[in-house]
């Protein structure tokens, strides 16, 4: 029973990731909204529409509101990272915005969501990226974030072996 619970309460995350991954997107449009109002128009609109179309699952609202609101407010923290992850010549403002969403997301959850592997944050980012791209961006999105995963939690990757 509870194998069940945590799986749904990882569908719940996965789901509660992807709208992050939106509302943040949303976020770095030409817009007036604050990470407030996008997460209430999500938490509102967003999530009632996914509830009722089957068998879609409804996002764990806690945990995306700590994505969203969290990357939103350590984004000058979190760019410089990921610009240290790209190769030479590449700058954040160059990647696709639907990528750099996705980074940013990562980037949060693996700086403030100890609570998460490592390598699952990485997988479900991989996961996402894949929803949106089928060309070269889930792996550019694998790269990027197992580099700053080995960064930020070393620990996690010193097997010894």
């Amino acid at each position: 029973m509870s194998q069940q619970i945590d799986a749904a309460a990882g569908r719940r995350r996965s789901a509660a990731r992807l709208a992050a991954v939106q509302a943040l997107y949303q976020l770095g449009q030409i817009s007036t909204d604050t990470p407030t109002d996008v997460i209430q128009q999500f938490k509102q609109h967003r999530f009632v529409t996914a509830a009722e179309e089957a068998p879609a699952v409804e996002p764990d609202g806690d945990f995306f509101t700590s994505l969203v609101a969290g990357a939103s407010q350590r984004r000058g923290e979190i760019e410089p990272l990921i610009a240290g992850a790209l190769a030479q010549g590449w700058s954040v403002e160059r990647i696709e915005r639907v990528v750099r969403a996705i980074l940013v997301a990562g980037v949060f959850e693996l700086l403030a969501r100890s609570d998460v592997p490592a390598k699952v944050t990485i997988n479900e980012y991989v996961e996402i990226a894949h929803a949106f791209y089928e060309d070269s961006e889930p792996g550019f999105v694998n790269s990027v974030l197992d580099r700053l995963a080995r960064q930020i939690r070393p620990q996690e990757f010193n097997t010894g072996a």
